[in-house]
């Protein structure tokens, strides 16, 4: 009774009081489309190679693949042995195998960076001018035969005083060998280490900025990641955290906060023998970057693990089994990327990786499904988790986990759609 009734809707403001407070309003309004656009929507790389400036080579991705693909053969030849290894359960064990192996050969690398900071070092000018030319020819030519990783760039080295003017000359070189050949290639990935104020993320704007201007190119295409390795990029001397401010100086171009695990951890002062990516200071940093970068289009990449999986088989099994656990440690707490430091940390990436989507692929298929297509359930999901879900699948999906027929068939949904839901508008 009383449900067909009409009702009377009676308000007691005045339209010019809602309007008033729009326009008091409109400037944040403006401010959290600014500072918090959301997540860019592209493909984030689940690893980030760093290969030494004179160790790059036109084979680094296959040669990577390659090695990982023979440490698989020597150490664990078939699915049983590897997920004996690991710990992966019977109905994961064939199909993350295959899925590793399969990934080994059809794209090894996700993310390389050629390396001109730590992993190289300091070399007479004209060596790292060399070597620097090569790295943008080298990528260039992959580029053309389609041998290259879907990202790619170089880490120059820090704005310190000691190593600024090389930084930017090598920065030069590269850029400009990469223009010369033609459009700046697609996945260019540019990395500016040991950043501890703020003012050095303006530095580098400025630099990106004319070199944008000299080559003729659209102001804002150079993009960088912000490595953070030192106690002041996470926490200034007035108490505030550094690296929200830096994020802020980089004026929409920072991309990513990479986690620097050892420097970090030798910059607090932890002993050699625990720093570690589970450390509670590396924990702490990361929180702080999380929160920093919420909402801003900045990703974030947990570090890497110097245990290497080398000599006999119980040595790689005891350093797979070391990083297979970061690695689902770090996937748990939403750090979607890390570094790997060796190619035998290859097939342990993808497993972690693999083993992590399709472990919870059904259940986010289902609560996605049903969300989408309102038909109830025994969770009551909200929006937020929807672009939760969403999310999920999508980065499966990029990585190889999952595959486009069997996520649609599981949710009604196309990549399309499962795209709008990880990207709702406000």
């Amino acid at each position: 009774m009383g449900q067909g009734r009409q009702e009377t809707v009676t308000t007691s403001l005045a339209g010019a009081v809602s309007e008033g407070i729009s326009a008091s309003l409109a400037p944040i309004d403006a401010e959290l489309d600014r500072r918090y656009p959301g997540d860019p929507g592209t493909r984030q790389p689940v690893h980030t190679v760093y290969v030494p400036g004179d160790v790059f080579d036109a084979r680094t991705v296959r040669t990577w693949g390659d090695r990982a693909l023979a440490a698989l053969d020597e150490h664990a030849p078939d699915a049983a042995a590897f997920a004996g290894c690991l710990g992966l359960s019977d109905e994961l064990a064939e199909p993350v195998y295959a899925r590793v192996r399969a990934k080994l050969e059809r794209e090894p690398v996700e993310d390389l960076r050629v390396d001109f900071e730590d992993g190289y070092g300091p070399r007479p000018d004209a060596e790292e001018d060399a070597a620097a030319a090569r790295a943008a020819r080298l990528i260039v030519e992959a580029h053309t035969r389609g041998t290259a990783a879907p990202y790619m760039g170089i880490r120059m080295k820090c704005m310190e005083a000691a190593v600024r003017d090389r930084a930017i000359r090598t920065l030069d070189i590269f850029l400009t060998g990469l223009t010369e050949a033609g459009a700046l290639p697609g996945g260019l990935v540019l990395t500016l280490p040991k950043v501890t104020y703020p003012e050095q993320v303006t530095a580098m704007v400025r630099l990106l900025e004319a070199f944008e201007r000299a080559r003729g190119l659209d102001a804002g295409r150079l993009g960088f990641e912000i490595q953070i390795e030192t106690s002041q990029a996470v926490l200034a001397a007035d108490g505030t955290a550094t690296v929200a401010r830096m994020i802020q100086a980089a004026g929409g171009r920072a991309i990513g906060l990479h986690y620097g695990t050892f420097d970090y951890s030798a910059c607090l002062g932890v002993s050699a023998a625990y720093q570690a990516a589970d450390h509670p200071v590396a924990d702490h940093a990361k929180a702080v970057m999380q929160v920093a970068a919420a909402g801003t289009g900045v990703r974030v990449s947990d570090g890497s693990t110097n245990v290497l999986p080398v000599g006999p088989t119980a040595n790689v099994h005891d350093a797979w089994r070391l990083h297979y656990r970061l690695t689902r440690r770090a996937l748990a707490r939403a750090y979607y990327q890390g570094w790997d430091m060796h190619p035998g940390h290859l097939p342990t990436r993808y497993a972690a990786v693999f083993a992590f989507y399709r472990e919870g692929f059904a259940q986010a298929a289902e609560r996605l499904s049903r969300y989408a297509h309102r038909a109830g359930g025994d969770i009551m999901d909200e929006p937020a988790t929807a672009k939760a879900l969403s999310g999920y699948l999508l980065r499966g999906l990029d990585c190889g986990a999952l595959d486009p027929a069997e996520v649609s068939g599981a949710t009604g949904l196309s990549r399309t759609a499962l795209e709008g839901f990880a990207a709702p508008r406000r």
